[in-house]
């Protein structure tokens, strides 16, 4: 086979496994739609952010960053802790399937997954409370969340290797995301915070993926790709793909 259909083949697996996954559906397809309904629904009719957008036009985007970490970086630690400890990737790994292959697949699925919800939450956005983001702005959105998506999967496999054992992946990646959704624009605009909590969030991927999503949404933005947001993005994704090479391991750690 060649490596195209390989790396086809492997994300069909994987998607398949997705779909079958009732907790993971849950966590990346419906958690969000539903925080979107309640947050609007206890907060609508309110302008917020530097630009006094409505609130619902905030918490779209906010939200919409939030599906695609869950989709790219809390379900991948999770699930990729769980087959570790369990021994699947062990006899993945003693399969004839070259390693690109479950690592690329693994991301394929993510970035699919996180587009899937992206393209949701926009859906809901617009049908339900008729916010939608500038037309000329999409093809930056979508540049985004591939790159944060793929960024956030070589990061995925980083925790992943710090993680001892699959009860600890759950809570470690909330830990992890929770504070980061807090002081990342996700729900409450970044200049409402403390500057050297603003100086915090700059530092981490989520910021930059929720600035990139929000920036569609302000009014009179054109097709601007914010090349900052996206060289932090791939900074993150390299550092934790060198990270993982030399730490991430195949074998159950216990």
């Amino acid at each position: 086979m060649s490596r195209l259909r390989v790396l086809l083949h492997q994300s069909r697996y994987e998607l398949r496994a997705f779909a079958r996954n009732k907790q993971s559906r849950y966590f990346t397809l419906v958690l969000p739609p539903v925080l979107l309904v309640v947050l609007v629904g206890a907060f609508g009719g309110h302008a917020v952010g530097p630009d006094h957008v409505d609130s619902s036009a905030y918490y779209v985007p906010g939200l919409a960053a939030l599906a695609i970490v869950a989709a790219s970086f809390v379900n991948l630690v999770v699930s990729l802790t769980a087959q570790r400890e369990a021994g699947v990737l062990k006899r993945r790994r003693a399969t004839p399937l070259p390693v690109w292959a479950l690592i690329g697949g693994r991301a394929i699925t993510a970035i699919v997954v996180s587009s899937t919800s992206l393209a949701l939450m926009l859906a809901i956005g617009r049908l339900a409370y008729g916010i939608r983001p500038a037309a000329s702005a999409l093809p930056a959105v979508a540049v985004a969340a591939i790159v944060g998506s793929a960024g956030l999967c070589a990061v995925a496999y980083a925790v992943a290797a710090l993680v001892r054992s699959a009860d600890a992946a759950q809570p470690m990646v909330q830990a992890i995301v929770v504070p980061l959704y807090l002081i990342s624009g996700v729900f409450a605009p970044g200049l409402e915070l403390p500057g050297w909590l603003r100086d915090v969030a700059d530092v981490f991927p989520v910021e930059h993926l929720a600035h990139a999503l929000h920036t569609a949404y302000e009014p009179g933005v054109g097709s601007t790709f914010d090349l900052r947001d996206l060289a932090v993005l791939a900074l993150w994704g390299a550092a934790g793909l060198a990270f993982a090479l030399r730490r991430f391991t195949w074998t159950p750690t216990n």
